[in-house]
């Protein structure tokens, strides 16, 4: 025990997250293949169990099985416990356990809520976790209303409540996964403006980030007031919002009620009110591009992140005006260009990669659909053309690895195992052609 200790505190932070992740996967693959999660007469293999596993921790939605045909109630119940492990982070979890045992958190382990929720600083990590499992729990609470009067409608009591319950968690950790059955998503819900609107805002709720759902209740939603990263979130998820609805509306025959969800759902939530298999190829495009920018840093949701397309678009607009980028009268960092720029050539590498490798290994099916699948599954998105269920078992392994390269970031991967210092020499520089 005490070799293991010294092992775990020699290792560097995104490691030990990454692991965290790949452990918590592979437990929550075992529950899901124990007869006690598995509906009588179903049989479930052990790449679906961990497919969905997989999904459900890294809060993407894509599954090769159906969660209420296929699991019982107490599979359900896991693949909940998953996708809140899942959305809050496994430091956050951890944190939250040893607080309310009373035990005094460690600088290694304020260390690890730091890398995993990417702040600079160490100071207040302890009430920033506070923070965060209350405003978790007070949204989830707050969604079990709306959502348990539209499904009391049409189920029991006890089952709505269940319904309503994982619906909740499910939406406000843009995990996507639904326990309605028969693969369905929320079809039969299309109109109920209840329904849709109770969703849209769990999903935009989780989606914008933890640091900015503190500042803004710190700030008392006075704009002016908030930080520069809560400004650009915020705003960038508002424009986000309006012209993926307008797109998809004009796209499409969309009601704006259709159009405006799936635009919030398309920010990495992956909840479906439509056969997408029946969008226009204008239509889909438009949502590849929402899930690949996904939702916003330190939130539940992934991509490659609302401040990261903001930053390339300063850039991009600083080439032409000669002037420095920033907004709302704050420059930004030297740095965050190149950290922006780096986030998004990995995002399209993983993506390329993953399109390329399920060309080889499906090539009947369509080009956009497989495309589709691994912006989905890298920005843990979770929607589909229908295509997940067909997969061949090579591809389903390429779609969790790419799920789970979504979840820690491509960045962290490849940065796991090599902890070099920064060298103190450098070599002379010279200018090169670009473009």
């Amino acid at each position: 025990m005490k070799r293991f200790k010294q092992i775990f505190n020699h290792q560097p932070p995104a490691r030990l997250i990454a692991l965290g992740f790949a452990s918590t996967i592979l437990l929550g693959t075992l529950l899901l293949l124990m007869p006690f999660s598995i509906r009588p007469g179903i049989t479930v293999q052990p790449v679906d169990a961990l497919f969905s596993a997989t999904s459900a921790v890294c809060v993407t939605g894509l599954l090769t099985v159906d969660t209420a045909d296929t699991f019982t109630p107490v599979g359900q119940a896991v693949m909940a416990v998953l996708i809140q492990i899942g959305g809050l982070g496994i430091t956050s979890i951890g944190m939250g356990l040893a607080l309310a045992a009373g035990r005094r958190i460690s600088l290694r382990e304020r260390t690890l809520i730091r890398e995993a929720m990417n702040v600079s600083s160490l100071e207040g990590m302890v009430r920033l976790v506070r923070a965060i499992i209350k405003l978790t729990l007070a949204f989830e609470l707050a969604g079990v209303i709306p959502i348990f009067a539209v499904f009391a409608q049409d189920y029991p009591p006890l089952k709505a409540l269940g319904l309503s319950v994982f619906h909740s968690i499910s939406s406000f950790n843009n995990a996507g996964i639904d326990i309605l059955g028969g693969g369905r998503s929320l079809t039969p819900y299309r109109d109920n403006v209840l329904l849709n609107l109770s969703t849209c805002f769990l999903i935009i709720s989780g989606g914008i980030g933890f640091l900015v759902m503190v500042d803004v209740v710190k700030c008392r939603f006075r704009f002016r007031k908030f930080t520069l990263h809560s400004k650009v979130v915020v705003t960038t998820t508002a424009f986000l919002l309006a012209a993926g609805a307008l797109l998809l509306k004009f796209t499409d025959p969309l009601s704006w009620l259709t159009a405006f969800f799936l635009s919030v759902s398309a920010r990495t939530a992956g909840f479906a009110t439509l056969d997408l298999g029946k969008l226009s190829n204008a239509g889909l495009f438009t949502i590849l591009i929402l899930m690949f920018i996904g939702a916003s840093p330190g939130s539940t949701g992934g991509g490659i992140k609302t401040t990261t397309i903001f930053v390339l678009a300063q850039e991009i607009r600083c080439i032409f005006s000669k002037q420095r980028p920033g907004a709302f009268r704050r420059a930004l960092p030297a740095n965050a260009i190149a950290k922006a720029s780096t986030i998004g050539l990995l995002g399209m590498l993983v993506v390329c990669c993953t399109t390329f490798l399920l060309c080889i290994l499906e090539p009947g099916l369509p080009f956009i659909s497989l495309l589709f699948e691994a912006v989905s599954a890298y920005s843990t998105a979770g929607l589909s053309t229908g295509i997940t269920a067909q997969l061949c078992l090579p591809a389903k392994l390429v779609l969790i690895f790419t799920m789970y390269t979504g979840r820690v970031g491509a960045f962290t991967l490849l940065s796991l195992w090599v902890e070099r210092p920064e060298p103190n020499a450098h070599f002379t520089e010279e200018a090169i052609t670009i473009g």
